[in-house]
């Protein structure tokens, strides 16, 4: 049985449970504290030197990073297709994925970061940086959809599934969405509709 080293909260590891839902694949689910600084302890450094969750163990195999995690189960278990076939269709799948992980999920991390602080002890000034910059990701987010129900394409896709787990908790971040924004307000809802995303509990 497939194993995977998660932090609940973790939207990397989110993303990787949304994945492990749409394959419909049974799982082990090991809970790592990073609270307590489990991931750098010798044992799990073993399975990932970086010290991160997730970690996925196929048998013999171990495979980290969330994207990598993805996309091995995506040729390891091909159906339902979460990948285009064509190589235009798959770099598109990447390139908005390494958008999400370095320009849309630190931001949201940051301001959950600092709404969990006394309104005292909140740094204001990077709170609105923050949802500025989330502002210009989710303008960015329209343009790339181009009037389509998914980010590449007619298909929910692994790009999709990168940006669901924080995309889900934007109204909590006190982002909202403007009026123009609303073809990303329908990608959204039918992000949010699916039982994988679902089953975050977000």
């Amino acid at each position: 049985m497939l194993k995977l080293y998660d932090y609940p909260d973790c939207p990397f590891c989110q993303k990787v449970r949304v994945m492990l839902a749409e394959k419909d694949l049974e799982y082990e689910k090991i809970f790592v504290d990073l609270r307590k600084q489990e991931q750098k302890s010798p044992d799990f450094m073993r399975l990932n030197p970086y010290g991160k969750v997730p970690v996925l163990v196929d048998e013999e195999e171990v495979i980290y990073d969330s994207t990598i995690i993805n996309e091995y189960l995506e040729d390891e278990y091909p159906l339902p297709r979460l990948m285009p076939e064509d190589s235009q269709g798959r770099a598109r799948v990447r390139l908005l994925e390494d958008y999400c992980d370095n320009s849309f999920i630190p931001p949201t991390t940051m301001l959950l970061a600092q709404l969990r602080k006394a309104d005292a002890e909140r740094d204001q000034q990077r709170v609105e940086q923050a949802r500025e910059e989330l502002r210009r990701s989710l303008y960015f987010l329209r343009d790339a959809l181009g009037g389509h129900e998914y980010l590449v394409g007619k298909e929910f896709t692994l790009a999709d599934m990168a940006f669901a787990p924080r995309i889900m908790v934007l109204g909590r971040l006190g982002v909202e969405l403007e009026p123009a924004l609303a073809p990303v307000q329908a990608w959204i809802d039918r992000i949010r509709a699916r039982p994988s995303v679902r089953s975050l509990g977000l």
